[in-house]
C-alpha cells in the first residue's frame, strides 16, 4: 500500500515535470513553471522513501525521478546561493554618491485586502523614492491618499478588475504615463525619471495576467516580450519592476531578461519568493526587479507581510552610467525565433 502511494506520487511528479518542457500557452501546462522548488523537494523525498520501500520497478522509478529532479535543479540553480551572482550588492559602492541613488518599493496590495493600515505603515517606514502599487481599486486609492500626498509626482489608473495601479515618486520626472501594452484593462507604467544628480533612466511597471483556468499565457507572454523589445530599443538605462505573474526561471522571464539586456540581482542569492504570502513553504518569486548594467544595487529585500497575498519588494539602487560600459544584449538565433513566435500571436500583433 505504501509503495503504491509512493509510486503514484512519483509518476505524477515525473509527468508534471515533463509537462513543463512542452512549449505551449495552455494554462494547465504553464502553471508547472511555478512550483519547481516544491516539486524538487517532493521528488527528493519520494526518492529517499523508495529506497526503503520494496516494490516492483522501484529502481526504474527512482531513476526517472532522479532525471526529473536534475532538470528541476538545472532550472532553479541560478536562483540559489550556490550559483554565481550576476549583480554585486554592497551597501557602499566606490565612486557612487548618494545623489545617484534612490529607493523603491513595489507591492501587489490584493484588491480585496482591506488592511490599509499595514500597507500605510510600511510605506511610512520605508519611505521609498519610487513606489508602485498594484490591484488598487477606489477603496485603496482613498485610503492611501494621505500617505501618497507626500509624493509630488503620481500617475494612477484605478480599476476594480484587480489590475488597477498607482505609481508615485519624488524623483524628477521628464515623462510619466499609464499605457496598455496588450489591452486597456491591464495597464502598465512607463516613466522617464532622473536621479538627484540628474541622470536619466526609464522605468517600466508591469502587471500582466497570470495563467489560470480559462486564461492561457499568450497575452502575458506577449506583454512581457513587447516590454523587452521596448527596453532593448532604448538608449538609456532601464529598470523593470512589478508583479509579472511569472516566475524568474520560466522561459518567458529568461527571454525577457536576455532580449531586454537585463540583469537580475537575485541570481546567486536566492529566489526571493513573494507569493503566496500566507504559505511560506509554497512561495515562489512572482514580483520582480530587473536592471540594465548601468545600475548598482545597495540593497534588495522582501518585506514583511501586510495582509496581501504578495509580499512587498524593496531595493536601493544607484545609477552610474559613466562607469557601466554595458554590453550589448546577448541573444541567440533560438531567442529570436522564440520572440517572433510570441509576437506572431494574435494578442501581440495589434501592438507591434
Amino acid at each position: 500500500m505504501i509503495y503504491a502511494i509512493l509510486a503514484t506520487l512519483g509518476v505524477a511528479l515525473t509527468v508534471v515535470t515533463g509537462m513543463s518542457l512542452i512549449e505551449s500557452y495552455q494554462w494547465w501546462i504553464r502553471i508547472w513553471d511555478f512550483p519547481r522548488v516544491q516539486l524538487l523537494i517532493a521528488m527528493l523525498g519520494v526518492i529517499v522513501a523508495l529506497v526503503f520501500v520494496a516494490g516492483r520497478g522501484r529502481w526504474w522509478l527512482i531513476a526517472a525521478l532522479g532525471i526529473a529532479s536534475a532538470w528541476q535543479m538545472h532550472r532553479i540553480f541560478p536562483y540559489t546561493p550556490f550559483g554565481p551572482s550576476e549583480v554585486p550588492i554592497a551597501a557602499e559602492i566606490a565612486g557612487v554618491d548618494d545623489d545617484q541613488c534612490f529607493s523603491l518599493m513595489s507591492l501587489n496590495v490584493l484588491q480585496t485586502n482591506r488592511d490599509y493600515a499595514a500597507t500605510i505603515a510600511l510605506i511610512r517606514d520605508r519611505d521609498p523614492d519610487l513606489l508602485l502599487l498594484l490591484e488598487t481599486d477606489r477603496g485603496w486609492a482613498d485610503a492611501l491618499a494621505p500617505v501618497l500626498a507626500r509624493y509630488p509626482h503620481r500617475v494612477d489608473k484605478i480599476l476594480d478588475n484587480k489590475y488597477g495601479l498607482m505609481f508615485a515618486t519624488r524623483l524628477a520626472v521628464d515623462d510619466a504615463r499609464i499605457g496598455a501594452i496588450i489591452d486597456e484593462e491591464t495597464p502598465s507604467v512607463f516613466a522617464r525619471l532622473r536621479t538627484r544628480r540628474g541622470d536619466a533612466f526609464e522605468y517600466m511597471g508591469l502587471h500582466p495576467r497570470p495563467p489560470r483556468p480559462g486564461q492561457d499565457t499568450d497575452k502575458r507572454d506577449a506583454e512581457i516580450a513587447i516590454a523587452a523589445t521596448r527596453a532593448r530599443a532604448m538608449n538609456i538605462p532601464v529598470l523593470a519592476n512589478g508583479d509579472f505573474n511569472d516566475v524568474a526561471w520560466s522561459h518567458t522571464s529568461q527571454l525577457f531578461k536576455r532580449i531586454g539586456g537585463y540583469l537580475d540581482p537575485r541570481i546567486g542569492r536566492g529566489t526571493f519568493p513573494t507569493f503566496p504570502a500566507a504559505l511560506p513553504f509554497l512561495r515562489w518569486p512572482l514580483d520582480h526587479l530587473y536592471i540594465t548594467p548601468e545600475f548598482r544595487v545597495r540593497a534588495l529585500n522582501v518585506e514583511r507581510a501586510v495582509g496581501s497575498d504578495h509580499l512587498p519588494v524593496s531595493a536601493r539602487l544607484c545609477l552610474a552610467p559613466a562607469a557601466a560600459h554595458p554590453p550589448e544584449p546577448t541573444t541567440t538565433r533560438e531567442d529570436a525565433e522564440d520572440l517572433n513566435e510570441i509576437l506572431d500571436q494574435p494578442a501581440a500583433k495589434t501592438q507591434r
